[in-house]
């Protein structure tokens, strides 16, 4: 198998510790002195890449990441968990999914990596688009929810759970891959990691410079889940048939 570039996607979100709270006017989620971190699904996806380049599959590992100045936090522990270079799209405002995936596919077209790999989904918004978005822009084959992945021969054979169990497909190369969690487990990052992390290429760009003329995707507003009720203790099998019965569950 020739070798090849890797592109590595990620976000970075809530930390996955932290309880979410809404902004007094409810327009978005309160970040102010919150915990930032890597969104988890896309370390997984960095880390299955950093394993296809030491098994000598790959040759680069290239992590590119869409979001606002203090991002850049969150790109340097990819690069100290072995990317090797960085790419950080910075902009000052939320981006949707589409958005993303126009800016990775112009990436796609300046990198020419032969798998694309996403988490599945990101934490915050949990929309799972971006990489299914991605897939179609660039015409390519693509796998979600991936728990397995083997490289061989220009192809890339994909485990994917879906509802009913396990799925395995075999794509064509270059291909898009979005991660599920057992895929693996990312390493942990090691302080001398951190310090050459700093000296590793990060190239920043400005969102604006990609020049997409796109549909906004405006969020009127978050609302909270509806409060749940208080339970009730029963005293009997029979009372608790009773209730069910009222309540036309029975």
């Amino acid at each position: 198998m020739a070798p090849m570039k890797i592109l590595v996607a990620a976000k970075r979100v809530v930390d996955y510790s932290v309880r979410v709270r809404l902004t007094p006017d409810r327009t978005g989620i309160a970040s102010d002195g919150v915990k930032m971190s890597v969104n988890p699904f896309d370390e997984i996806a960095l880390e299955e890449a950093l394993r296809i380049r030491e098994r000598g599959e790959a040759t680069q590992v290239v992590v590119a990441t869409v979001g606002p100045p203090e991002a850049e936090s969150q790109i340097r522990s990819l690069l100290a968990m072995g990317a090797d270079r960085g790419i950080h799209v910075e902009t000052g405002r939320e981006t949707a999914p589409l958005e993303v995936a126009h800016v990775l596919f112009r990436l796609v077209q300046e990198i020419g990596p032969g798998l694309v790999i996403l988490g599945k989904q990101a934490i915050d918004d949990d929309c799972g688009q971006t990489g299914p978005m991605l897939a179609a822009l660039w015409d390519r084959p693509q796998a979600t929810y991936v728990s397995k992945l083997t490289l061989s021969e220009g192809r890339v054979q994909a485990v994917r759970e879906v509802d009913h169990g396990l799925e395995t497909v075999e794509l064509v190369l270059p291909a898009v891959i979005t991660t599920d969690l057992r895929l693996n487990t990312p390493r942990f990052i090691k302080m001398p990691d951190i310090m050459k992390a700093r000296q590793k290429p990060l190239e920043k760009r400005p969102f604006d410079g990609f020049g997409l003329d796109l549909p906004r995707l405006t969020v009127e507003a978050y609302l909270p889940p509806p409060e749940r009720e208080a339970g009730l203790r029963l005293e009997s099998v029979a009372e608790l048939v009773t209730r069910l019965h009222d309540r036309g569950v029975l």
